[in-house]
């Protein structure tokens, strides 16, 4: 953020009461966009993928290679836990935590799911001049892109709050429409005064 960034939608203070899990596809601004929540809320961001290999003094692909799918999804959903038990933070899911209906019910049981909702067209538009993808290294990584938008939608459209991304917002304003959808649940976000 920079100087003079927007604190919270709308002014005062608020209480974060539950860790706000951003999810969505790769390009979604998880990352970016919760940097600049986590800041408007003075609260950590902490990065599931990030945790896992700080626990593994691993990357992600290192145990994909060496463990497999299936040890590596267990170790993100135990890292999740433990997260979600943690101080409250804005927490950015891998792309694919959500897909677990493990993850879903801890992420439900004890924090809220946001989904940065793009569409494929703006998801490809931020991806496809990036080498850092590699579910995207393949023969055609646009169609790659769609068929993992496709079969992801389903499981993101489960989560308990939708915000719409559009090409034209900034980071920031995007953190604001987040915090805009946040402030409709006082059970996760609360003015104080």
């Amino acid at each position: 953020m920079g100087i003079g960034a927007p604190k919270v939608a709308a002014s005062g203070h608020w209480q974060l009461k539950k860790t706000v899990v951003l999810v969505g596809m790769m390009g979604a601004g998880k990352t970016a966009v919760g940097k600049a929540l986590a800041a408007m809320l003075d609260v950590p961001l902490l990065d599931s993928d990030v945790e896992i290999e700080a626990a593994a003094n691993m990357t992600i692909a290192e145990i994909f290679s060496r463990d497999g799918e299936t040890f590596f999804r267990d170790r993100e959903t135990q890292v999740i836990d433990r997260l979600l038990d943690g101080h409250r933070c804005i927490l950015s899911a891998g792309g694919g935590a959500f897909l677990s209906e493990r993850n879903r019910d801890l992420i439900g049981a004890k924090g809220v799911s946001v989904w940065l909702q793009a569409d494929l067209k703006l998801l490809w538009n931020r991806v496809k001049h990036k080498d850092t993808r590699p579910l995207l290294r393949t023969a055609d990584p646009y169609k790659t892109l769609k068929d993992l938008y496709e079969a992801r939608l389903p499981y993101y459209e489960m989560a308990d709050l939708a915000v719409p991304a559009h090409a034209s917002y900034t980071i920031d304003q995007m953190a604001i429409k987040v915090c805009e959808a946040l402030q409709q649940r006082p059970d996760v976000l609360e003015k104080v005064t």
